[in-house]
């Protein structure tokens, strides 16, 4: 593992705070659909630090929502994949951090809103790739009468997704825009 120094450590501390007072925002439609808030500064995060970083405020999100409350659990290991590995996985959008950061240093300004929303969508998928995995096996039994679980978790969570993915798409595009800074890892003085 990269050595990652004590101020990334903060504020990636910070940005997982953030993100659970985020998901604390009511953005619920009925009982499945909800606009998960949380992930606009965890994926400007993870473009900002890197992957590492991400999945560690990612991972940090997870226990909030644990330490909050915030939680839906059917069994231990449900709630270890929706909160734990799940919630982690949104730092994937790390992936895309070294594009991000070339694109700011060249100024094309194009690539940076691709490799922004791609980075974006990447974080949203595999977060969520964990939350459809649960919803089958421990939600499935809630399907309605006829409808597959694998269908049934699929349109739940894959329409929470697509919606958060799409919210957290628009506002971080418009942060690369207005205040590319907030991108560029800054070091410690």
């Amino acid at each position: 593992m990269r050595n990652i120094s004590l101020q990334v450590w903060i504020e990636g501390t910070i940005v997982a705070a953030l993100a659970i007072v985020l998901s604390m925002i009511p953005t619920n439609i009925g009982t499945g659909f909800t606009i998960s808030l949380g992930m606009i500064p965890l994926v400007l995060y993870s473009l900002r630090r890197g992957t590492t970083a991400g999945l560690a405020a990612g991972f940090l999100w997870g226990i909030l929502h644990y330490l909050t409350g915030n939680v839906a659990i059917l069994s231990l290991i449900q709630g270890f994949i929706e909160y734990f590995i799940a919630f982690m996985f949104a730092g994937m959008a790390g992936l895309f951090s070294k594009p991000v950061q070339l694109a700011l240093k060249n100024k094309t300004p194009i690539k940076l809103v691709y490799y922004v929303t791609i980075g974006a969508i990447i974080g949203t998928i595999s977060r969520f790739f964990w939350h459809f995995v649960a919803g089958y096996y421990f939600w499935g039994s809630y399907a309605p009468e006829g409808m597959s679980p694998v269908l049934y978790s699929f349109v739940a969570n894959g329409s929470s997704a697509l919606a958060t993915m799409i919210v957290t798409s628009m506002v971080l595009v418009l942060l690369s825009k207005t205040s590319p800074n907030l991108f560029i890892p800054t070091k410690a003085k």
